[in-house]
């Protein structure tokens, strides 16, 4: 029942992304004057359907709730009669292919005000400094608000954390700008990080309350080797059972890591697994303070500010992520398609639900901003069949002031969808090898 339930939760939630990215096509193309087809709701053979008298445009509801569709005259054909997306000049063209993603970074940007407006925000400044770090040496002190670390954009908790994960601490350094608390002035520093050298397993959990489950695997560290997964959870190190991530963090305080082999028992889709591995040695560096990472309240001001700071947060972090994907800095574990997105939905229906329906509703929200700015940055690259490839093409045209013939254009949106295919076989394969 649980997973059915998540199931229909991703449906509903992929669908209404879809189907507000084809209705931001929809809308500008009638501005336009291009005479759309069709506008459904859903994919396959029709079950309700529906021609509009007044505008002939055909409004349907299809068997599958999986996205939806605008269907304009002409927009794959070498067609240029009267009313056709061809006939249109190029500015239209692209005003009409941008708006589907656009139209998804205006639902997260709304979402993001309704979930900031509920819970508020994690907004970035220093809960917690060591007097006699290098950071506090430097000029930081508790309270000031961080604006940029390490050079990167970081109004919000999470920014500094991907910031991290993207760029490690090393021996070159940490800048951080801030807006001190006592002056309310802009200050900017830069230290040399203090190091100790420690024994790490390579991957990081959750460390609250709830069961430790590992969020992150370094690629090519002792766990990634031993077979360990983003997903997977502790439950016992060395025969010691683990409960939590406060029980790991407090096992792991007690008996620190060392050269020898540990044995960890971990559970992935219900199943228990024994993982042996050695801890590497690694020089480990700290930044010397703690950021804050909790959601606080704010008032209208703060609401509409942190609803575009959210919106920015999460297009950045498809760019890093994909960034970490093209050098190869993250493993295909940590990959995810329909399947993996489908299990991360019904896991935070999970969570979320003991906790209450307006809980439960917030954190769906949350997901969807994190998949409509997702839809919106993946479509705006230059790949042939999505519309950041139309947009590519449409951007030489402007330059060389030269339509690309009909057929070449297909010809190169038809060997981009080959491609976004094997690209959908491979996520798809990598879930149930996850799963398995």
């Amino acid at each position: 029942m649980q997973t059915f339930i998540s199931i229909v939760i991703a449906l509903l939630i992929f669908s209404v992304v879809v189907v507000i990215h084809e209705f931001g096509h929809f809308i500008v193309a009638i501005k336009n004057n291009v005479t759309v087809e069709e506008f459904s709701v859903g994919m396959g053979p029709r079950l309700l359907s529906r021609v509009s008298k007044k505008s002939g445009i055909r409004y349907s509801l299809k068997a599958l709730p999986i996205g939806g569709s605008c269907a304009m005259l002409g927009e794959d054909e070498d067609n240029e009669e009267e009313g056709s997306f061809n006939s249109k000049s190029l500015g239209a063209r692209m005003a009409i292919v941008f708006a589907g993603p656009f139209f998804n970074f205006i639902l997260a940007l709304l979402l993001s005000f309704i979930v900031i407006a509920n819970v508020g925000t994690d907004e970035a400044f220093v809960v917690k400094i060591d007097n006699n770090s290098p950071a506090y040496k430097a000029g930081l002190r508790q309270g000031d608000k961080i604006i940029e670390y390490n050079g990167a954009y970081a109004r919000l908790g999470r920014e500094i954390s991907i910031e991290e994960y993207v760029n490690p601490i090393t021996e070159d350094g940490v800048s951080v700008k801030y807006i001190a608390k006592s002056d309310k002035k802009v200050h900017k520093i830069n230290y040399t990080p203090a190091y100790e050298n420690r024994y790490i397993m390579g991957m990081s959990y959750n460390g609250t309350s709830g069961p430790a489950e590992v969020s992150t695997v370094r690629k090519d560290s002792a766990f990634d080797k031993a077979g360990g997964m983003m997903g997977d959870i502790i439950i016992s190190l060395n025969g010691e059972k683990i409960t939590s991530g406060e029980d790991l963090v407090a096992t792991l305080k007690e008996n620190p890591l060392t050269g020898k082999q540990i044995e960890l028992k971990v559970l992935r889709n219900s199943e228990e697994r024994t993982l042996k591995f050695t801890p590497e040695m690694t020089k480990l560096y700290d930044r010397g303070f703690y950021y804050n990472g909790v959601r606080l309240k704010q008032n209208v001001g703060g609401i509409i500010k942190y609803s575009f700071v959210e919106l920015r947060y999460e297009v950045v972090s498809v760019l890093k992520s994909l960034k970490l994907m093209v050098t190869g800095k993250v493993s295909a574990d940590e990959i995810s398609g329909p399947v993996g997105i489908v299990n991360m939905i019904g896991k935070s229906y999970k969570e979320t639900k003991p906790m209450g329906m307006k809980v439960t509703i917030l954190s769906l929200l949350n997901m969807t901003i994190l998949l409509s700015a997702n839809l919106g940055v993946m479509n705006l690259l230059p790949i042939p069949a999505l519309d950041g490839g139309r947009l590519f093409l449409y951007l030489i045209e402007l330059i060389t002031r030269r339509k690309i013939p009909r057929d070449k254009e297909g010809f190169i949106h038809f060997i981009g969808f080959i491609l976004l295919m094997g690209l959908m076989a491979f996520t798809l394969f990598n879930d149930i090898r996850k799963i398995f």
